[in-house]
């Protein structure tokens, strides 16, 4: 009976440690503050302040994962972005603003998930950005040099089916967002095709994508017949060095008589990796505006950075931006600017756990 007893024991021990393996739900977060100073920040001329997020939003989540045997696995995941200075949420009103998805995976088909999540087009161009679409500062998502306008990447989507997809050096990815009007599949909808490859050193990708206004609809009122972007970026990796390049063709139509909104970003850069904890990055970011304005703004930015540990970096990040014709430009995707001019240098910390 003791034998038995320490057998049936064991065979317990033994099957939950299983059930362990196959399920598990993990907290993760990145934190990032820092100083900036910047220059033609208002109408009053410069400012110091404190800022979130300088290398990365900052952000919290939650993701968990269940084997299902047979190579499926089943998957969620909840992500909300922070505001470090203030310890509000990113979008006021919206807790996980940044993921908030439930899905399946497949060793050999790919993956599919449900609900708000990151587009095709902006995972796909994030690793060919040298800034890695730093708020401090990069334009590889958009920049606010034209004005109201932000002719940027379709970055997250609502009611969104995404599939992803590995075969080889080849990825193929999808997005496609129900627009949710009664009476027309076309209105508010939103699509994203797109296409990578790998091999050594080198990388490359291509995404198109479209988002339909509401058409006819009058709640809300929308003016936008569509938006359109074509994006495609490579990089190549010798030894310590990266190179990248990317490229963003945007248009917006209108259903007015108004003319459409038109602009093509380009951008290059390098990254080196001095010693495994430090390493300097270096991007230009030159935005054409077709008609409007004229404002053709580039951006210059570089950013030095030390690993404290793994999960700690101390960062030093500058930039310098400028516009055409008098117009104004912003160092900042978010903000607007008050100059034809502006500088702007973030020393931060950053922690991921």
């Amino acid at each position: 009976m003791k034998l038995k007893s320490i057998a049936l024991a064991a065979l317990g021990m033994s099957l939950a440690g299983t059930a362990a393996a196959q399920s598990s739900v993990t907290l993760y977060g990145i934190m990032d503050a820092g100083i900036e100073y910047a220059s033609h920040a208002g109408p009053d001329g410069s400012v110091t302040k404190l800022v979130s997020g300088g290398k990365n939003t900052s952000r919290w989540g939650m993701r968990g994962v269940e084997d299902l045997g047979g190579g499926l696995k089943a998957l969620f995941q909840l992500e909300s972005g922070i505001a470090i200075d203030t310890g509000r949420l990113d979008s006021e009103g919206t807790l996980f603003d940044r993921r908030a998805i439930v899905g399946l995976s497949s060793n050999k088909y790919g993956q599919v998930v449900l609900g708000r999540t990151f587009t095709t087009t902006y995972d796909f161009m994030l690793p060919f950005d040298p800034m890695g679409y730093a708020p401090n500062y990069s334009w590889a998502t958009s920049s606010t040099a034209t004005g109201d306008r932000k002719d940027g990447l379709f970055s997250r989507a609502s009611n969104a089916i995404r599939y992803d997809g590995n075969f080889g050096g080849v990825k193929l990815g999808a997005t496609v967002a129900l627009g949710e009007v009664a009476g027309s599949f076309k209105s508010l909808s939103k699509y994203d095709l797109g296409v990578g490859y790998s091999a050594g050193g080198f990388a490359a990708a291509a995404t198109w994508d479209r988002q339909n206004g509401a058409g006819t609809s009058t709640t809300p009122a929308d003016a936008t017949d569509y938006i359109q972007g074509i994006h495609a970026g490579a990089s190549y990796a010798f030894g310590d060095l990266r190179l990248y390049a990317g490229y963003r063709n945007y248009k917006r139509a209108f259903t007015t008589a108004a003319a459409s909104q038109r602009s093509d970003m380009y951008w290059g850069g390098a990254s080196y990796d001095f010693t495994p904890a430090f390493t300097l990055y270096g991007a230009v970011y030159k935005q054409n505006i077709k008609g409007g304005s004229d404002a053709d703004p580039i951006l210059f930015s570089v950013r030095a950075q030390y690993a404290l540990s793994k999960r700690t970096t101390a960062y030093l990040s500058g930039g310098y931006a400028k516009a055409r014709n008098g117009q104004n430009v912003s160092l900042s995707r978010d903000f607007i600017g008050y100059a034809n001019n502006q500088v702007g240098v973030t020393a931060g910390l950053q922690h991921r756990f």
